[in-house]
């Protein structure tokens, strides 16, 4: 039996195929680009040539375009990224106490106690210390983004730098630069300085015990890693999974969902071949003058987002 999860975000879209033993069978990243619709399609089309012939037996979604995406593939379960991301870390172990996650555009940590999210904190409105601005600075300074990580751990002094903001932190290390200072010693100064921001806002007030998991795009750096287990004091564990993990859980959770409704709503991997279009209006039914987006496959409408009151959003869910 086989389970799909979507992780739909800003920056990428994560598509992972998993067994019954939740396996990881197949994984598909690709760059959302500000177009969630094409995104899900290019996956799909990836994983059509591949899995045409099996039969999809639940499936979940989550990220920031969780909706959109459940309502292109029929999604059994749609859940935030808080709740899959604990899913699938208590899915490997379930001694888990502490997730940090930091993907391209937000980071977030969790808390879980007795296999229960207890507490939680995400920070979505600087970019600094997540997978874009690291990319960035690793562009400036002719890194390839591999090797970022591994250049801080060749260091032997850090050089302070400011981390609380994205534009600071930029010009910091220009300014460094400038003064002499080693590629090394800049690039782990920066990996100090984004775990401090990191623990003193998202983590603050937090109880940050192991097991300690990393997860997101950015627990591939390695000098962001060696740096939260300097700053813990522990060890900091990174899942073989680390960069899926939110599609996982969505996987798992699509499963549980399936299995409680004895079917599944997915729509199949020909989805991969519809024709989408997308439009926006302005709906006068009340003050509130919502802006609404609809959602069309083949000349039928689909979904709609945006109204307060659900005027639309049920009128498909009625059809459907």
């Amino acid at each position: 039996m086989y389970y799909l999860g979507l992780d739909v975000g800003s920056v990428s879209t994560n598509i992972v195929l998993i067994d019954e033993h939740s396996n990881v069978i197949e994984k598909v990243y690709i760059r959302t680009k500000g177009s969630p619709i094409d995104a899900v399609q290019r996956g799909f089309q990836d994983l059509k040539e591949k899995y045409m012939d099996i039969t999809i037996d639940g499936a979940g979604t989550t990220g920031s375009g969780r909706y959109i995406a459940a309502t292109l593939i029929g999604a059994d379960a749609i859940k935030n990224e808080i709740t899959s991301h604990a899913v699938a870390a208590l899915e490997i172990d379930r001694d888990v106490r502490t997730i940090i996650e930091i993907g391209g555009q937000d980071s977030k940590i969790i808390i879980l106690k007795n296999g229960i999210v207890s507490d939680f904190a995400m920070n979505t409105v600087c970019a600094a210390g997540t997978g874009s601005f690291i990319d960035r600075q690793a562009e400036r300074l002719e890194i390839p983004i591999e090797e970022f990580g591994g250049y801080a751990l060749g260091s032997k002094v850090g050089v302070r730098i400011a981390g609380r903001c994205a534009v600071f932190a930029e010009s910091d290390m220009i300014h460094k630069q400038q003064l002499g200072y080693s590629k090394s010693d800049i690039i782990r100064g920066l990996c100090d300085a984004l775990v401090r921001n990191y623990l003193n806002n998202i983590g603050k007030g937090k109880e940050i015990v192991p097991k300690i998991f990393f997860q997101g795009g950015v627990a591939a750096n390695v000098g962001i890693k060696s740096a939260f287990e300097n700053a813990l004091g522990t060890e900091v564990i990174v899942p073989e999974n680390y960069n899926v993990m939110g599609a996982i859980g969505a996987a798992i959770l699509g499963k549980e969902a399936a299995e409680s409704e004895k079917q599944s709503k997915f729509k199949g991997f020909a989805l991969a071949d519809s024709e989408f279009a997308s439009n926006s209006f302005e709906c006068n039914g009340c003050p509130n003058r919502c802006e609404v987006v609809r959602i069309n496959e083949n000349g039928k409408d689909i979904g709609y987002f945006g109204d307060r009151c659900g005027k639309w959003s049920n009128k498909v869910k009625a059809i459907q």
